[in-house]
């Protein structure tokens, strides 16, 4: 794995969602109550881009089907064999920075 600037922290105010692109591959990076996170930015249903959708809270729900994935977990709020891959995040010197496999 290896940590990648994928964003400015200007760009993730508390309560933002955004979709960031990375060698070909959607990350979903959000800010709940100042904690940045990133999740795979596909949902696991039927591949709508979940930075695209909505965040509530600590879930953020895709915009085709609404399932909702918790953003520290990466849990499905409804079935428990369903996840999104999370990934550590940091914030250093005004970048978001994620740690990625085979990045």
């Amino acid at each position: 794995m290896a940590w990648i600037r994928l964003a400015k922290s200007s760009e993730l105010p508390p309560g933002a969602l955004i979709e960031v692109e990375h060698q070909g591959r959607y990350i979903a990076l959000c800010n709940t109550d100042g904690q940045v996170r990133a999740v795979d930015g596909t949902c696991p249903h039927q591949g709508g881009p979940l930075g695209e959708g909505a965040l509530n809270g600590e879930f953020i729900t895709c915009p085709w089907h609404m399932w909702d994935f918790h953003s520290g977990t990466g849990a499905c709020s409804f079935n428990d064999k369903v996840r999104v891959a999370v990934y550590p995040v940091r914030v250093e010197g005004g970048a978001v920075l994620a740690d990625l496999p085979n990045a």
